[in-house]
Protein backbone atom coordinates (compact mmCIF):
# COMPACT_ATOMS: atom_id res chain seq x y z
CA UNK A 1 0.00 0.00 0.00
CA UNK A 2 1.35 3.42 -0.93
CA UNK A 3 1.95 5.97 1.81
CA UNK A 4 1.36 9.67 1.28
CA UNK A 5 4.12 11.30 3.28
CA UNK A 6 2.77 14.80 2.57
CA UNK A 7 -0.58 14.14 4.21
CA UNK A 8 -1.04 15.54 7.72
CA UNK A 9 -0.42 12.97 10.41
CA UNK A 10 -3.23 11.97 12.73
CA UNK A 11 -2.40 11.02 16.27
CA UNK A 12 -4.39 8.67 18.46
CA UNK A 13 -5.71 11.67 20.38
CA UNK A 14 -7.14 13.11 17.15
CA UNK A 15 -8.89 9.84 16.40
CA UNK A 16 -10.30 9.55 19.93
CA UNK A 17 -11.57 13.14 19.87
CA UNK A 18 -13.88 12.32 16.97
CA UNK A 19 -15.36 9.21 18.59
CA UNK A 20 -18.57 9.34 20.54
CA UNK A 21 -18.80 8.39 24.19
CA UNK A 22 -20.72 5.23 23.36
CA UNK A 23 -18.04 4.07 20.91
CA UNK A 24 -15.33 4.64 23.51
CA UNK A 25 -17.25 2.66 26.14
CA UNK A 26 -17.81 -0.19 23.70
CA UNK A 27 -14.13 -0.23 22.76
CA UNK A 28 -13.12 -0.36 26.44
CA UNK A 29 -15.55 -3.22 27.13
CA UNK A 30 -14.18 -5.23 24.17
CA UNK A 31 -10.60 -5.05 25.40
CA UNK A 32 -11.34 -5.87 29.04
CA UNK A 33 -11.44 -9.44 30.25
CA UNK A 34 -12.10 -10.81 33.70
CA UNK A 35 -9.04 -13.07 33.62
CA UNK A 36 -5.66 -12.31 35.13
CA UNK A 37 -2.57 -13.31 33.18
CA UNK A 38 -0.58 -15.76 35.29
CA UNK A 39 2.91 -16.77 34.29
CA UNK A 40 3.35 -20.40 35.26
CA UNK A 41 7.12 -20.00 35.59
CA UNK A 42 6.70 -17.51 38.43
CA UNK A 43 6.02 -19.70 41.41
CA UNK A 44 6.15 -19.01 45.10
CA UNK A 45 9.39 -20.97 45.36
CA UNK A 46 11.26 -18.39 43.30
CA UNK A 47 10.66 -15.64 45.88
CA UNK A 48 12.96 -15.29 48.84
CA UNK A 49 11.18 -13.89 51.85
CA UNK A 50 13.00 -11.66 54.34
CA UNK A 51 13.87 -13.56 57.47
CA UNK A 52 13.42 -16.92 55.79
CA UNK A 53 15.23 -19.85 57.39
CA UNK A 54 17.92 -20.95 54.93
CA UNK A 55 19.91 -23.05 57.40
CA UNK A 56 19.03 -26.27 55.58
CA UNK A 57 20.26 -24.99 52.20
CA UNK A 58 23.62 -26.04 50.78
CA UNK A 59 25.77 -23.79 48.65
CA UNK A 60 26.91 -25.15 45.32
CA UNK A 61 29.45 -22.43 44.52
CA UNK A 62 33.09 -23.30 44.03
CA UNK A 63 35.37 -20.61 45.45
CA UNK A 64 38.60 -20.08 43.52
CA UNK A 65 41.43 -18.25 45.31
CA UNK A 66 42.90 -15.09 43.80
CA UNK A 67 45.35 -15.96 41.02
CA UNK A 68 48.86 -14.52 40.55
CA UNK A 69 47.70 -12.31 37.67
CA UNK A 70 44.76 -10.83 39.65
CA UNK A 71 44.34 -8.20 42.34
CA UNK A 72 41.55 -7.06 44.64
CA UNK A 73 40.54 -3.43 44.28
CA UNK A 74 40.74 -1.51 47.54
CA UNK A 75 37.60 0.52 46.73
CA UNK A 76 35.08 -1.80 45.06
CA UNK A 77 36.61 -5.00 46.53
CA UNK A 78 36.22 -6.86 43.23
CA UNK A 79 38.90 -9.18 41.91
CA UNK A 80 40.28 -7.88 38.60
CA UNK A 81 42.90 -9.00 36.11
CA UNK A 82 46.24 -7.14 36.35
CA UNK A 83 45.43 -5.35 33.08
CA UNK A 84 42.69 -3.44 35.00
CA UNK A 85 45.21 -2.05 37.55
CA UNK A 86 45.30 1.78 37.57
CA UNK A 87 47.22 2.95 40.63
CA UNK A 88 48.06 2.31 44.24
CA UNK A 89 46.59 4.51 46.98
CA UNK A 90 47.59 4.17 50.61
CA UNK A 91 48.98 0.71 49.92
CA UNK A 92 45.79 -0.50 48.21
CA UNK A 93 45.52 -1.48 44.56
CA UNK A 94 42.86 0.50 42.66
CA UNK A 95 41.18 -0.62 39.42
CA UNK A 96 40.67 1.66 36.42
CA UNK A 97 36.93 1.97 37.12
CA UNK A 98 37.47 3.30 40.64
CA UNK A 99 40.45 5.48 39.69
CA UNK A 100 38.47 7.30 36.96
Amino acid sequence: MATDYDAPRRTEADELAGDSLEELKARRAEGATGEVDVDETDTAESYELPGADLSGEELTVRVVPEQDNEFTCGECFLVHHRSRFAEERDGLSICVDCAG
